[in-house]
């Protein structure tokens, strides 16, 4: 029971904050919290602990839990990814990660083809090839499971363990698109041969194929996500003095 009223109180803190009803700057205090969310000091002490993990909120002592802006939150978490794509900001949030994933993928498939040991060469092949699969028969649930397994393989198979770990930030971008409709039942043919091509690619230790296949993807996908972020501003974070 604490652990799920925790949950709750954090969800609808994070949600109000990133959505803009608790604006930068806004302060709250404790027992203004306890009372609104019908929950007890020790779990808002933990749901503000959280919080100040991910760069959402500050404490100040004789002032009290203050909303930071959106350049101090930590835009690798799962939860504010979560969150931003459940907001109006899911344009911005979408265009963030899709230009990550192009600077970054193509480059994890052309040292996939390079480092990648060859059980997981295998595994990324079968995941290709269930993908396009999945696509052709509709099956939209199994078709994200098998898309989040195929770039998760990619990025792991670099042999780069920061690449590795974005796994999390692609995976969360997959399935927000889905939850969200951005993704069709039927996906491209021209995208899933292109994932079967970066699989065969990898697998034959060709790395300049890999890399472009891997390109060709993220283009497509920002080409056809562009409309969901025009007019969506940019965060720009302070560079330190």
């Amino acid at each position: 029971m604490t652990s799920s009223l925790h949950h709750r109180a954090i969800e609808n803190l994070g949600t109000r904050i990133i959505s803009g009803e608790l604006a930068a700057g806004h302060v709250m205090l404790a027992e203004q919290l306890e009372e609104e969310l019908q929950v007890s000091r020790s779990v808002i002490r933990e749901a503000v602990r959280v919080l100040q993990s991910l760069g959402l909120v500050e404490t100040t002592k004789r002032v009290g839990i203050r909303v930071l802006p959106s350049h101090r939150w930590n835009p690798f978490d799962a939860q504010v990814i979560r969150w931003r794509l459940a907001s109006e900001a899911r344009g911005a949030q979408l265009r963030s990660l899709a230009e990550l994933r192009a600077a970054v993928e193509p480059a994890a498939a052309e040292l996939a083809a390079h480092n990648a040991p060859a059980q997981l060469r295998l595994e990324l092949m079968d995941a290709a090839y269930a993908m396009r699969e999945a696509g052709h028969s509709g099956d939209v649930t199994r078709f994200l499971e098998l898309d989040i397994r195929f770039h998760s393989l990619l990025l792991s198979g670099s042999g780069n363990e920061m690449f590795a770990n974005l796994m999390g930030q692609v995976a969360e971008t997959l399935t927000g698109r889905t939850v969200h409709g951005l993704m069709p039942d039927h996906p491209h043919e021209g995208a899933l041969q292109w994932h079967v091509d970066v699989a065969e690619a990898i697998s034959r230790g060709d790395a300049a194929a890999a890399r472009d296949a891997s390109d060709r993807i993220l283009r497509r996908t920002m080409s056809r996500m562009a409309d969901t972020w025009t007019g969506q501003p940019r965060v720009f974070v302070p560079v330190a003095d």
